[in-house]
Formats: structure tokens, C-alpha cells, sequence
């Protein structure tokens, strides 16, 4: 349904992406981050699902190009960690978003995993950005204090999760909180990653269609 694009960021230079349009023209648009795996066809299934659902969708490859098999969780760190997670924040993801602003329609960004930390980052460092999606991510304080958070989120957590933990979770819900930002937080009975449904192990189909029906209702609510 999309299709591989480049775009520019913000200081020049190039940088790629899939990029799936919905049927009318001045539609809002929705930045899709991939997880740790890179620019899966999962993640280019998404932005296809999202233009469905009535916004421009564009997932920018943070990996250039590499992705990595589901088995091999070791390989995924190491892309992971090799990440410059800040020049990817205010540099691709930021040029993604002001590519799909380019029609003056309001532009929302959603994460997964790795994506949804970046979702996190984003909102304190992207100015043009009118919402936030999270899903089961979160950036270390250092990378992105609550306190910053310039835009409404809205955000989906595993309680069985090991990575995003409920303890991570609950500390970040009361630091919003604290910081007096405006945040949807909702919890699952389910495993990391449970919207993913080509990993059988842990995707749950009732809470990836509920979280699902939650977004794109924020972001209908927050883009138009």
C-alpha cells in the first residue's frame, strides 16, 4: 500500500522511510517508530493501517536499512545500543514530522519498544508535534524529563512486561503527574510487545485492538 520515500532532516541531509498516504489530501499525520527489530514489514503494516484509518503515515528507518530477525534479541540490542538516540529524535524523527507537516496539517507521533522511548523523547525536543502515542517505552530521565513534555500523551503498558517494567511504568505516570502534564495511561494483562502480531508468543489480539481503538481515537481528538 506505501511506499519507500526520502525526506530531508533538519540539518540536510537525507534520510528514508516508508510512507503510507490515505485516501483525501491535507489529512493529519502520524510518525510511526519502529521497535529494536528496525523497519519491519510490521511497522510498514501499521503506517498501511493508520492511512485506513484516515492519516498520512510515515515510519522513518532508523537503521538504514537493517532489520533484524525476531529470533535474535542479542543482535537487536547491540542495534539498539549503537542508536544515537538523540540525533535520531530531533534529526530524522523530527525531519519525518515536518515532512508529513509540510500541508500545515497537525502531525502525532507513536512508538513502539525502542519507538515508544523515542515517542517520550520527541515530545520534550519536536516543536512540531501536536500528540503523542506510547507504546510500552520509556527513556531513561537523563534523555527526557517529564517536566518537558510539550504535547498531550496517551500511553499502552504491559503489566507482565520485563523490559518496561510496572514499577518503570508507575514512576513515570507519577512524574507527569507531578509535572502537571496531560497523560492517558493505560495497562494491559499482557506481554511486551503484545501489539506485534506477527510474534505469536506474545501478541494478545483483545488488547492490541483495544489499545489500537484508543489511538487513533487520541489522535482523531488531538489532529483532526
Amino acid at each position: 500500500m506505501g511506499t519507500v520515500i526520502t525526506f530531508k532532516r533538519p540539518d540536510g541531509k537525507d534520510a528514508s522511510g516508508y510512507l503510507a498516504n490515505t485516501a483525501r489530501g491535507n489529512a493529519p499525520g502520524v510518525v510511526v517508530i519502529q521497535e529494536w527489530w528496525g523497519l519491519s514489514d510490521q511497522i510498514k503494516g501499521l503506517c498501511d493501517r493508520f492511512a485506513l484509518a484516515g492519516f498520512d503515515a510515515l515510519a522513518p528507518d532508523l537503521y538504514k536499512g537493517k532489520v533484524v530477525p525476531y529470533h535474535d534479541m542479542d543482535a537487536a540490542n547491540r542495534e539498539m545500543n549503537s542508536l544515537d538516540f538523540m540525533d535520531a529524535t530531533t534529526q530524522t524523527v523530527r525531519g519525518a514530522a515536518q515532512y508529513l507537516a509540510r500541508n500545515s496539517a497537525k502531525v502525532g507521533l507513536t512508538g513502539f519498544c525502542l519507538g515508544g522511548a523515542v515517542t517520550i523523547i520527541g515530545a520534550t525536543k519536536i516543536p512540531e508535534l501536536a500528540a503523542g502515542v506510547v507504546f510500552y517505552g520509556i527513556p531513561p530521565e537523563q534523555a527526557a524529563k517529564p517536566a518537558d513534555v510539550k504535547i498531550p500523551l496517551q500511553a499502552h503498558f504491559a503489566n507482565k512486561d520485563d523490559w518496561c517494567t510496572p514499577e518503570l511504568v508507575n514512576g513515570f505516570e507519577k512524574a507527569m503527574k507531578a509535572a502537571g502534564k496531560s497523560l492517558e495511561l493505560f495497562r494491559y494483562d499482557a506481554e511486551h510487545a503484545f501489539v506485534n502480531e506477527q510474534r505469536q508468543a506474545v501478541h494478545d489480539r483483545e488488547a492490541a485492538e483495544l489499545a489500537w481503538g484508543r489511538a487513533t481515537e487520541f489522535f482523531r481528538k488531538h489532529l483532526g
